[in-house]
């Protein structure tokens, strides 16, 4: 697991991964979906500490983070969390790092804040016009049958769930690790964001902002057969991001970095290395 650290960020009670040192100015900033927690880089982070800053966390909700009922569980108050952490460590230039949910949560920070953007690795998400939720979504965004599918899913089941969608097993450690973190707060802040999230697109009325990115160093990491996110939006992403590299990686699911951690670091940390040094 990765080693975090615990610490408070905008009031919530939340842990922090920082390489250090403290005074960079600029960092590499991975951000975790759902469900997360931030060890879903447990291999990718330490990789770029080798030759960069890098910060991750476990937003509110998820890992060992609180989960407060008055927090905003959506992707502008998930933004906001990422932004307090980003300026709380002092950090002028990011690089960020997204997975699933956190690709809507960086892009709205992002959004709210480009000149501190300098780079952007989008590991299967980004932007997802005419996006459909797959089908756990939209049970989770049904009230009542959200609740009762939330209460009856156990570990055995989870397990289950996971590696029927994914094209590969799962190692036991990480199933169990989602499992391990799964308690009532968890489901609730999930069924919370979800609900808050119908229409993916709604949180970003100013996406043609993007249009001055044209520049931006993107590198795009997708598994060809995620079940939840389909691979064709991976090129797509050069509708947005001209200067994009686009990796589709043949066999892999929503989680590459799982499903074969070498492939995802072999693209991801020659790409850091070169924006980020």
């Amino acid at each position: 697991m990765l080693e975090l650290k615990p610490d408070t960020i905008a009031g919530v009670r939340c842990a922090v991964y920082d390489s250090g040192p403290a005074d960079a100015r600029a960092a590499v900033v991975f951000v975790h979906g759902n469900p997360g927690p931030a060890d879903d880089w447990e291999r990718l982070a330490p990789a770029a500490a080798g030759f960069a800053r890098v910060l991750a966390l476990d937003l509110p909700g998820f890992g060992r983070a609180a989960r407060p009922r008055a927090f905003d569980y959506t992707i502008r108050g998930y933004a906001r969390q990422l932004g307090a952490l980003i300026e709380a460590r002092g950090i002028e230039r990011v690089h960020l790092v997204l997975h699933d949910f956190g690709g809507g949560f960086g892009l709205r920070w992002a959004l709210d804040h480009p000149r501190q953007l300098a780079s952007l690795a989008l590991i299967d998400c980004g932007v997802l016009e005419n996006y459909r939720w797959h089908r756990y979504a939209r049970i989770w965004q049904t009230p009542i049958l959200g609740e009762l599918f939330q209460w009856l899913s156990t570990a055995r089941t989870l397990r289950a769930v996971l590696n029927r969608d994914n094209p590969r097993p799962l190692p036991r450690a990480f199933t169990d690790r989602i499992a391990r973190f799964a308690d009532w707060g968890h489901r609730r802040a999930v069924l919370k964001l979800y609900r808050a999230t119908r229409d993916p697109l709604a949180a970003f009325p100013d996406l043609s902002q993007i249009r001055h990115w044209q520049d931006l160093p993107v590198c795009v990491i997708w598994g060809e057969a995620d079940p939840y996110l389909p691979a064709a939006y991976a090129q797509r992403q050069k509708d947005y991001f001209p200067r994009a590299e686009v990796h589709v990686l043949e066999g892999l699911g929503h989680w590459p970095f799982v499903d074969d951690p070498a492939a995802v670091e072999n693209i991801l940390v020659p790409f850091l290395r070169r924006v980020a040094t």
